[in-house]
């Protein structure tokens, strides 16, 4: 049973390489319609071939463009995919003052950084003033507030890969806590230089060459033959506010925040804790009070490499989560890193409303037979979703999603 002090999502946006807006990336999700190819973006590859998937054409509208064109490409993306989430949740009706903004994500322009020391190496005094502001990520605090006039608070909020559902559970609690009435949570495009995709990849995070010639094949997420993450380019937005809020602004809730959690493992380290990811799944069920099998399907962070999917999969059997049906969303969108949980709620809550799971892409010989994992677009009923995020640093958070009856 609902209820008027519920924390819901009434609104959600997303840009990804595999479609922009929600109809048209839930019908590739369905479709396991993925864009994996090497990437073209300049920036993002020296004497190099990283596989990633890139946003091919990003629409802007009549209302955005003069706005977005001195913009740089993560805060074009942060904008359009605000807009989204800002239009379904009515945000337009609402008091400026009480709607806050939290942006998920750290060292969010490192392709444009790097563009901007190659051109103005030699001849520094020639970079625009500009940069003093473009350079830090508070700047799409600023191209945000100011195109859309939040005036509640905003800020940035970074947890590695886990930065998306970081900056949701921060939007709730200056929910709860009254600072504001609504909250904006983004995701924010990490825009990746050759420099972070040979980093990742030379300390086993991110994928090899090994399926150069099959790009679409290139990231197993849970499988046998994964290797590591496949990079994607998305952005993903969620507003979060009371449901007697939502429904005084004539907004329709999608679904309700019935739990969360964040565990820290107390290290810098990227090696994954099992006793953290166990302690996050289960506060997150304790905050939403239920229990394990109440869950009917699992959004697993399964970023792909050796070790993380291995750690997730006994977590996720430790807590007694076995029965839940679980599929891989960064199998068809890449990991989209800084934006990576907020895509993945997107996500889950798109299925949920839809009643159908999207398949997990190149699952041919599961890590662990025992779970019930989604091949094939399936129809599923669903009441209550878990979706994870694990970040670089020991940052594990958790949130439990319920179906709005």
């Amino acid at each position: 049973m609902k209820k008027t002090s519920d924390i819901v999502i009434s609104g959600l946006g997303i840009t990804s390489a595999i479609g922009q807006g929600k109809k048209s990336f839930f019908s590739a999700l369905m479709e396991g319609r993925s864009t994996f190819g090497v990437m073209k973006r300049p920036g993002r590859q020296k004497e190099s071939a990283f596989l990633g998937a890139e946003i091919a054409d990003l629409y802007i509208s009549e209302s955005l463009r003069p706005t977005v064109k001195k913009a740089s490409f993560s805060a074009q993306v942060a904008l359009v995919t605000l807009a989204e989430a800002w239009e379904e949740a009515k945000l337009m009706d609402a008091n400026s003052r009480k709607v806050g903004l939290i942006i998920g994500g750290s060292n969010i322009g490192q392709r444009e950084l790097l563009l901007n020391y190659q051109k103005y190496e030699s001849e520094p005094y020639f970079i625009r003033p500009q940069y003093g502001m473009t350079f830090m990520d508070t700047d799409l605090c600023g191209w945000c507030t100011e195109q859309f006039c939040i005036q509640g608070m905003a800020y940035t909020v970074g947890g590695a890969s886990a930065s998306g559902q970081l900056a949701i559970l921060q939007a709730i609690q200056a929910v709860r806590s009254g600072q504001v009435e609504s909250c904006v949570a983004l995701g924010a495009l990490m825009d990746l230089s050759y420099l972070e995709c040979q980093a990742f990849r030379s300390m086993g995070a991110m994928g090899s060459n090994r399926f150069a010639e099959q790009p679409s094949q290139a990231y197993r997420p849970f499988d046998q033959d994964r290797d590591g993450f496949i990079y994607g380019e998305s952005c993903g937005a969620v507003v979060v506010e009371l449901l007697d809020t939502a429904i005084k602004r004539g907004a329709t809730p999608k679904a309700i925040v019935s739990g969360w959690s964040i565990v820290i493992d107390g290290h810098r380290n990227p090696d994954p804790s099992l006793q953290g990811e166990c302690k996050v799944i289960k506060q997150a069920l304790a905050e939403a009070k239920l229990f394990a099998e109440d869950i009917d399907y699992i959004n697993p962070h399964g970023s792909g490499s050796k070790i993380g999917d291995e750690t997730e999969v006994k977590a996720i059997k430790k807590c007694g989560l076995s029965h839940a049906p679980i599929n891989a969303t960064k199998s068809i969108t890449g990991h989209g890193l800084t934006a990576a949980g907020a895509v993945e709620v997107v996500s889950t809550v798109l299925q949920m409303n839809s009643s159908q799971l999207h398949p997990s892409l190149n699952l041919d010989t599961p890590i662990d037979l025992s779970l019930e994992w989604i091949k094939k677009a399936t129809p599923h009923v669903m009441n209550h979703a878990l979706t994870l995020s694990f970040g670089f640093g020991g940052i594990n958070t958790a949130f439990c999603l319920t179906k709005i009856k």
